[in-house]
């Protein structure tokens, strides 16, 4: 993950490559290696725990479109926004895109404590 930082509109992005010895791309596949969805699905994860500083825990995923695969060494930027719904729980829009073009959109509902109270 590169730099992590907040857009003048309110959303967090963040650059993720992810190279070709990446655990992600074994047996997926063969041949011709192909980023797992999941993965990105974690990335949010990643990027939200680091911008928030809070543990986060992934409660459901609300919608999950893959528009286009995405190869080893192709850069990704990820831009959120959250919709807070509670204090320990939140609605997260994602976009993925690869040179301006949409790659998934990711609609997560996690929770969240803050770790410096150890709520």
């Amino acid at each position: 993950m590169f730099d992590l930082a907040e857009t003048k509109k309110g959303e967090v992005y963040a650059r993720f490559l992810f190279p070709a010895e990446f655990i992600g791309f074994r047996g997926h596949f063969p041949g011709k290696p192909v980023l797992p969805g999941v993965c990105k699905i974690q990335a949010v994860i990643v990027m939200l725990q680091a911008w928030e500083k809070k543990d986060i825990r992934l409660k459901e995923i609300v919608s999950a479109k893959f528009l286009s695969p995405v190869s080893p060494e192709e850069e990704l930027v990820f831009n959120y926004r959250k919709q807070t719904e509670s204090n320990s729980e939140a609605l997260i829009k994602a976009l993925v895109t690869s040179k301006n073009k949409k790659v998934a959109k990711l609609q997560l509902r996690v929770g969240f404590k803050d770790e410096t109270q150890g709520n």
